[in-house]
């Protein structure tokens, strides 16, 4: 698959290797989750300039200091003394080399150091701060474990909090990006194989790749070649999470399965947990490893007790849904079964995922102060899919969807947003839409 995208962030990322070329060294880190493209943005930042890119392995710190001698010697053409065996003299060794050349050095998978050699960090911190002002470095730290990368450089305990000059988190690939690469892959897609993309993948790069070169980008043969045997999407989920959770994943695998089977509020999972207390592990799962999102109606304050919870990404939503769901099914290799119960609830699955390609699209326009849902905990229990403030003060758009522009009712909704007006926006001019696969 060709590089889409990123524009914004590879002008940022070559603005800060400029800086650090002519002023002084720079430390940027790039996270985001596994397989959102992070490394390959680096690269392609930092082409046909001299880089060293070291990855961190789960190797001994003198096993990995003897690969990256000769990664250096060949990036650099210079020569590195072959009984350097810790990190820090090596490191050293980097920084003194940038006080007479610039280059690039990307270590990947930085948070890795934590199990082989912690002290790495507070040696790095000594060694930066000695040689940054008076050094040509430009500094890329990258990881995918956002709770590792989050505690290593926004924990004020730990030794590197404070030292980056840049943090910046790797996002899914937008709509628009997204509407491109389904294009290019299937010139005459329909807009429910595009949804379907969206669903499945929720814009993450790898994903996209596996897809797009494996199998005809249409709704059926997407849910095929994804549920089959020896499919790599079986296990992703799984071992995605267990890279952020540890060993002891249970309860946080038991909340993500129930919110994603609709069981959305804390009392709810609470309930289908055999009544544990789970009010840490959410809180975690939204501050610490940002899977989870809390969601209240719109106009709601800070602290009201109505809230909904949503895993923030589409694939481990569909994920749990039904790869962890029929676990049974995939242990007794029963694909074709797998297979007919995706296509068979697919439409109404598809349905909630293309409010969130909706909220998504809004939010890419830039016309919106707030977007959200709406909906009453108590009475006739309204509830309304969309709802966006704009920019302009005082103005709002009120927004149903549907799969199917024909299912919607004008006057049911109308009633709706007389609604939201009467008890949350009463100030506000309300104009109000339908939004169906036509509008993707």
């Amino acid at each position: 698959m060709k590089f889409y995208n990123r524009t914004v962030e590879i002008a940022e990322l070559q603005r800060i290797k400029n800086l650090s070329f002519t002023e002084h060294s720079r430390m940027t880190v790039v996270t985001g989750r596994r397989r959102i493209g992070k490394t390959s943005l680096i690269m392609k930042s930092v082409e046909n300039e001299p880089t060293v890119y070291l990855f961190v392995g789960r190797k001994t710190e003198a096993a990995l200091c003897s690969e990256y001698i000769a990664d250096i010697s060949r990036s650099l053409n210079v020569f590195i003394p072959a009984e350097i065996a810790s990190f820090r003299s090596l490191f050293q060794y980097l920084m003194e080399l940038g006080t007479r050349q610039s280059f690039n050095l990307v270590i990947d998978e930085f948070q890795e150091f934590l199990n082989i050699n912690g002290a790495v960090y507070s040696d790095m911190q000594n060694v930066w701060d000695r040689y940054r002002r008076r050094t040509k470095v430009n500094l890329v730290l990258s990881g995918s474990v956002y709770s590792l990368m989050n505690r290593i450089f926004q924990n004020s305990k730990e030794p590197l909090f404070g030292r980056a000059d840049n943090i910046i988190k790797l996002s899914p690939f937008d709509t628009g990006t997204l509407r491109t690469v389904t294009g290019d892959y299937n010139p005459g897609y329909q807009n429910d194989d595009l949804l379907a993309l969206y669903a499945f993948t929720g814009g993450i790069p790898k994903y996209l790749e596996i897809i797009c070169d494996g199998c005809e980008l249409k709704v059926e043969r997407m849910i095929e070649f994804m549920a089959r045997e020896n499919s790599p999407f079986i296990d992703e989920g799984k071992n995605l999470l267990i890279e952020e959770f540890g060993k002891n994943y249970g309860v946080y695998f038991s909340i993500l399965s129930a919110v994603s089977g609709g069981i959305n509020t804390q009392p709810e999972i609470m309930a289908a947990l055999g009544d544990k207390s789970i009010g840490g592990q959410i809180k975690r799962l939204i501050e610490d490893y940002g899977v989870l999102k809390r969601l209240r109606p719109i106009g709601s304050k800070e602290g009201t007790q109505t809230v909904r919870y949503e895993i923030t990404d589409n694939f481990l939503q569909f994920w749990f849904n039904y790869f962890d769901r029929h676990r049974a099914m995939i242990e007794i290799k029963n694909f074709t079964g797998l297979q007919h119960i995706i296509k068979a609830g697919y439409t109404a699955y598809s349905g909630k995922i293309l409010e969130r390609y909706f909220r998504a699209k809004l939010a890419e326009s830039g016309l919106y102060r707030e977007i959200g849902s709406w909906w009453e905990a108590k009475g006739n229990q309204n509830e309304i899919d969309i709802v966006a403030l704009l920019l302009e003060k005082n103005k709002a758009l009120a927004v149903e969807v549907k799969r199917q522009k024909e299912r919607y009712r004008p006057t049911a909704f109308v009633e709706k947003v007389e609604r939201l007006k009467q008890t949350v926006l009463p100030n506000y001019g309300i104009e109000t839409s339908c939004l169906s696969l036509d509008d993707m």
